[in-house]
């Protein structure tokens, strides 16, 4: 309780945070989780996603994106999968989707990265708003007005979609890769 949003400290292991370099990083700054313990796992069958999943100081990442606090409570951030390079920048959706839900009149969010001649990915926002007869124009400025104070300018959607409801899972899960596959298709 007294670190809201932390999933705790790492109870086996040593966790690492670490920069696209692979280097760490300080308290407070998101990274590239990995783990050291002294029992790694494989990926079964998969001896090129094992490879693919090490540090070349031995530690394993599963993908997420996160960092650890000056008390080493870790705080999950968003997947690397799901991380957009958009101009060399890396931009990380769930930040941009956590301030779209806030809003009163989004009843759901997804940002995801669709392809760009120049920027590499643009910043997508797909959005199923409260009501669809506010979706337009006029509720894409509300939406960048809302945004603007809250964040950086190289993170803000260069566009903004509306749709009646999101794909997902039974379990609730945004088939975000559903939504890529989509913008890729479009784009080319």
């Amino acid at each position: 309780l007294t670190h809201p949003g932390s999933v705790g400290k790492a109870i086996h292991g040593t966790l690492h945070i670490c920069d696209a370099e692979g280097e760490e990083v300080p308290a407070g700054q998101d990274g590239l989780l990995y783990f050291e313990n002294d029992l790694i796992p494989t990926y079964h069958n998969d001896p090129e996603k094992t490879r693919e999943a090490m540090h070349p100081k031995g530690w394993m990442t599963l993908g997420d994106i996160g960092h650890v606090d000056a008390d080493g409570f870790l705080y999950l951030t968003d997947r690397k999968s799901h991380m957009i390079i958009s101009g060399g920048v890396n931009i990380y959706p769930q930040e941009i989707e956590n301030l779209l839900v806030a809003h009163p009149d989004v009843l759901d969010a997804a940002v995801i990265g669709a392809p760009d001649p120049d920027l590499g990915e643009r910043v997508v926002a797909v959005i199923q708003p409260v009501d669809m007869a506010m979706a337009g124009e006029a509720f894409e400025q509300t939406l960048r007005d809302y945004l603007e104070p809250q964040l950086s300018r190289v993170k803000m959607p260069r566009q903004f979609d509306f749709r009646p409801d999101l794909p997902r899972e039974a379990n609730g899960k945004l088939y975000k890769r559903e939504l890529r596959d989509e913008y890729a298709r479009e784009s080319t």
